[in-house]
């Protein structure tokens, strides 16, 4: 509860957050944040344990993103600021069990997914697949400010809060299926193909 009271005093806009702390675990903490709206921080889960569970549950919480302990302290203060610009922010080695685990699951029917137009589905696929607004917008001849609007416009009609849930969703619903490809790259999803070294050290690729 002290995590929650303390965010709410003083509007961080990134938290770290430990999976397991005293009392109230960090996924419930992480619920609890993001329901503070309109506008909350953006929480990233920090655990010593690549289970799955926690990765997807963390996820479908609505967390931006989550990171093992172990990571470098460059990794983590990379993972802070890119949460704080809105990217999605998954551990590479987290990122290719979650993907595994959506594999082996039975797309769910999702007949929302009509109240999109062809151009917002369009964009949907893309951006689950980790390209950038930029990369979109390039890809589909738009300007960036149009492709934000239709970013907005598909979070409201679906009831998503940002692209983490997003990736989730496409997976979910079988609108993109594992070891799909995008002009011939591996797919990314959120922060989590390491490059570099950069001249603040390893660099991460981000949604």
């Amino acid at each position: 509860m002290a995590a929650v009271s303390e965010v709410t005093r003083s509007r961080p806009d990134v938290v770290l957050m430990d999976v397991r702390m005293p009392r109230m675990d960090g996924l419930e903490a992480a619920r609890r944040i993001v329901a503070l709206g309109p506008d909350p921080a953006k929480v990233v889960m920090l655990t010593t344990f690549d289970v799955d569970e926690y990765v997807f549950d963390a996820l479908s919480s609505g967390a931006t993103g989550f990171l093992l302990k172990h990571a470098r302290p460059e990794e983590l203060l990379f993972g802070i600021r890119a949460a704080a610009e809105g990217h999605a922010l998954v551990a590479p080695v987290l990122t290719r069990r979650l993907i595994e685990r959506f594999a082996r699951s039975r797309p769910r029917a999702a007949p929302e997914l009509g109240r999109l137009t062809e151009r917002e589905r369009e964009v949907l696929i893309l951006l689950v697949r980790g390209l950038s607004n930029a990369e979109i917008a390039t890809r589909l001849v738009v300007g960036e400010s149009t492709l934000k609007t239709h970013v907005a416009r598909i979070f409201t009609k679906l009831g998503l809060r940002d692209r983490a849930q997003a990736v989730i969703y496409g997976y979910e619903t079988g609108l993109v299926t594992p070891g799909g490809n995008v002009g011939g790259t591996e797919e990314l999803h959120g922060c989590n193909s390491w490059r570099g070294p950069g001249p603040a050290g390893p660099q991460p690729t981000c949604t």
